[in-house]
């Protein structure tokens, strides 16, 4: 098991705020453990009792609609922190997380975490800014949902997805997405976004090889995506 003053990955996170002190303590009590693909790392109306850190691998953070849908809020990557909100408000989780692939995670436990934020004014800060561009994040998706087209949402969610991940050797963005789960981001029927895919297929914007998809047209998918 690694030792958090020696990990590269907190350099991606609010962790790189804390002292060597804090993370030797940390290191000390944190657990790691491997999350397979398709389990959970949490469910909606969990009590979270940590936070967990992202050492590789990507997960699907949804919520359940009242009619049965997931909704894919974000994806969570190598570097990111999960969980830090539902601590400090100390109420159930309103999410779930879900491993998209083979994930590795460390553990964090709540007092550790409490102490350190109590403590550390740079690492408070960190977190609450963090916190303050998750939900920047959700208003936008809010406003999305209302004013834009299903093939507007499609469009820009592929543009995301290239610069967030970036390509394989394929060319192809590099995250595995199922077509429901990509369904689920942009809140729309599986039927619909297979549908809209095979369109801009068609129209030679976007490539499948197997179930991964290459953007061939970046500027007609922009123009798409910005209502054109």
């Amino acid at each position: 098991m690694s030792k958090c003053e020696q990990c590269i990955i907190r350099q991606f996170n609010s962790l790189k705020h804390l002292s060597r002190e804090e993370l030797v303590r940390m290191s000390n009590c944190k657990t790691s453990k491997i999350i397979k693909k398709g389990e959970p790392i949490f469910d909606e109306g969990e009590r979270l009792k940590g936070v967990f850190c992202i050492k590789d691998g990507v997960c699907k953070v949804s919520k359940m609609s009242e009619n049965g849908r997931n909704q894919i809020i974000s994806l969570v990557t190598k570097g990111d922190l999960l969980g830090e909100r539902s601590l400090i408000s100390d109420e159930p989780s309103n999410l779930k997380a879900i491993a998209l692939e083979d994930m590795e995670i460390c553990f964090i436990p709540k007092e550790e975490i409490m102490k350190d934020l109590e403590k550390n004014p740079s690492f408070s800060m960190s977190v609450l800014k963090d916190m303050a561009k998750t939900l920047k994040s959700a208003d936008n998706v809010i406003v999305d949902m209302a004013q834009k087209t299903v093939k507007q949402r499609l469009a820009e969610t592929l543009l995301n997805l290239e610069s967030k991940f970036g390509t394989n050797e394929n060319d192809a963005i590099n995250v595995h997405l199922s077509r429901e789960d990509i369904a689920n981001i942009i809140g729309t029927a599986t039927e619909s976004a297979i549908r809209l895919l095979s369109d801009l297929k068609k129209k030679k914007i976007i490539a499948f090889k197997g179930k991964e998809i290459s953007i061939i047209n970046l500027n007609e998918l922009e123009k798409i995506a910005q209502g054109f």
